[in-house]
């Protein structure tokens, strides 16, 4: 298995958004990972790009949990606050009927 290089502040995002699903992590796929430096006058931190897959019957449901009111979760990252998260782009139904989909977030540090 490969791993994609990830910052802590991309991880500690990651095992967030993993929370949420209230399923083994084995059902959520992340196929892309990529983090980019951010700065603004007075912040800097990360922005993060990532892409998942769920497989499985309920892929829907686990969707809808990872994704739903995303914007105003308060996540718990070490160091890092999330300044700003959410799901980019449709997600899109697979011909297996799992379901891929991207977040984007902006982590800046405390």
């Amino acid at each position: 298995m490969t791993r994609l290089p990830m910052s802590k502040a991309g991880a500690a995002l990651l095992r967030g958004l993993l929370s949420r699903a209230l399923v083994d992590s084995d059902r959520i796929l992340l196929t892309e990972y990529r983090s980019t430096d951010w700065q603004s006058l007075t912040f800097v931190g990360e922005r993060h790009e990532m892409r998942f897959r769920i497989n499985g019957p309920d892929a829907d449901e686990i969707f809808s949990r990872i994704t739903g009111d995303l914007t105003d979760v308060e996540f718990v990252l070490p160091k890092q606050i999330v300044a700003d998260v959410a799901v980019f782009g449709p997600p899109t139904r697979e011909r297996d009927g799992s379901i891929s989909f991207g977040i984007e977030a902006l982590t800046i540090v405390d």
